[in-house]
């Protein structure tokens, strides 16, 4: 899934950029520099949506841009992250799975040497709109 959530960026004494997301409880990070902080910002969204995404628990909608108030001194932006592509990088260990086909279609299959496990991937990925 793909998200967009604001962000409060406020530059801390010493340099650290800290970031914060109004709209999801406990998510913040930080980071040396602002593109840095960015960066870490798109990781932190990814890893804590992706939590709730597994967990079963209802995304919060995000606020609207305009709505969302900060200090003078912070700046406030969007963050945008994917859960699909966050679950490819770090959850991609194979899992075996048994199915059950017609004799007639593994004989087929078997003789036009094709690899089950990437038909099926494949497959997947077409049935759930995945790239």
């Amino acid at each position: 899934m793909k998200y967009a959530y604001p962000a409060i960026i406020r530059q801390e004494d010493g340099g650290l950029y800290s970031v914060e997301f109004p709209d999801i409880d406990g998510c913040v990070t930080s980071g040396e520099s602002l593109p840095d902080a960015i960066e870490m910002a798109e990781d932190a969204l990814s890893l804590m949506l992706y939590d709730m995404e597994e967990e079963g628990e209802a995304i919060p909608a995000p606020s609207n841009l305009k709505d969302v108030s900060a200090d003078a001194d912070a700046l406030v932006s969007l963050v945008c992250c994917d859960t699909i592509e966050y679950r490819k990088l770090y959850n991609n260990k194979a899992v075996k799975k048994t199915l059950t086909i017609p004799a007639w279609l593994n004989t087929m299959a078997e003789r036009a040497d094709l690899n089950f496990s990437d038909v099926l991937r494949e497959a997947l990925k077409l049935r759930l709109h995945i790239q």
